[in-house]
């Protein structure tokens, strides 16, 4: 899926990844009942951020990475309907390999 919006600096644009709707026990969980993920697909990567001594740092996570974040990290942005996050590099707990 391709976004028209790039991310300034170390900011990174992440659509949430929807965990399974039951439970381990089989127990189907309402909406209401569910917590928001804090998992995510990496869309867009800004630059990179800026460091005191004027040079450009360049972000560690890539476009299609999975990250896990914290539950109220970042802002929720709306766009073509869908929901976003942006997040700062610094607000990722770290990337899941597969």
């Amino acid at each position: 899926m391709t976004i028209a919006f790039q991310p300034m600096h170390d900011r990174i644009l992440v659509k949430r990844i929807e965990q399974e709707e039951k439970t381990a026990g089989g127990i189907i969980l309402p909406d209401t009942a569910r917590e928001k993920p804090v998992q995510g697909a990496v869309l867009a990567v800004g630059k990179g951020a800026h460091q005191p001594d004027g040079t450009l740092r360049p972000l560690e996570v890539r476009i299609g990475d999975r990250v896990l974040f914290g539950k109220y990290s970042g802002t929720e942005v709306k766009m073509n309907g869908e929901e976003y996050l942006i997040l700062r590099e610094s607000d990722l707990m770290g990337v899941i390999e597969e």
